[in-house]
């Protein structure tokens, strides 16, 4: 089996990650995450990712007087390593349409919210603050425009009335690190499709079997 050389941007500590290097250590894994790349030299996500045995390399944006040439010398690294998709983990640069149209259909993001809900920042304090019972995390295709794109895998969380922005980001990253994995496998392996916005079964020689933990079954969203 040929594994798609799979590349995780990261800016910080790097949870989500973890994650896909720890699903991506299955042989069987349709993904090989071949490089963690950040924008940030000192993020401590690097050394946990070279820990790991994954090659590692820092384009830091602070040195480059505008988005694109930091995005070409980003595209330099990423054709160096031969990197065929790309999974961003709270990797927090927004890219230019350039970038994004050389990746498109080939560049995952989740988000820690029920897109379309709540784009942006401070998802959890704006959720709490409207009162809302379902939050959640999406794991999306990247369009230039920010947090939108066709949905590949959701997965919601209850919102208790105790809670604080740091209690529900909690439960919400727990779900984020079960369907990042599964996004990425199901994309990996051709097992979905995008048509216009949605992301739906594709046709394939073999049929994918998908295991979806209890606690998502009900929201887990693949058309």
């Amino acid at each position: 089996m040929t594994r798609l050389r799979t590349a995780i941007l990261i800016s910080g500590r790097g949870s989500n990650m973890d994650a896909l290097i720890a699903a991506a250590r299955d042989p069987s894994f349709p993904a090989e995450i071949a490089l963690v790349l950040s924008n940030r030299p000192d993020a401590p996500g690097l050394a946990k990712a070279k820990a790991a045995g994954v090659a590692t390399a820092a384009v830091d944006h602070k040195i480059y007087a505008g988005r694109e040439e930091f995005e070409r010398s980003l595209q330099l690294v990423l054709e160096t390593y031969r990197i065929e998709f790309i999974c961003l983990a709270g990797f927090l640069r927004m890219f230019t349409p350039w970038f994004v149209g050389l990746w498109r259909g080939r560049m995952l993001n989740i988000h820690p919210a029920l897109l379309p809900s709540y784009r942006g920042l401070d998802t959890h304090a704006r959720a709490l603050a409207d009162g809302v019972k379902i939050h959640g995390a999406t794991v999306h295709f990247v369009v230039p425009e920010m947090d939108e794109g066709p949905i590949v895998a959701q997965a919601a969380v209850p919102v208790l009335d105790d809670d604080t922005p740091q209690t529900l980001a909690a439960r919400v990253l727990a779900q984020e690190h079960v369907i990042y994995p599964m996004a990425l496998r199901l994309v990996a392996s051709g097992a979905v499709r995008i048509e216009g916005n949605r992301v739906l079964a594709a046709p394939t020689p073999r049929e994918a079997t998908l295991i979806v933990p209890d606690a998502i079954a009900p929201t887990q969203r693949i058309s």
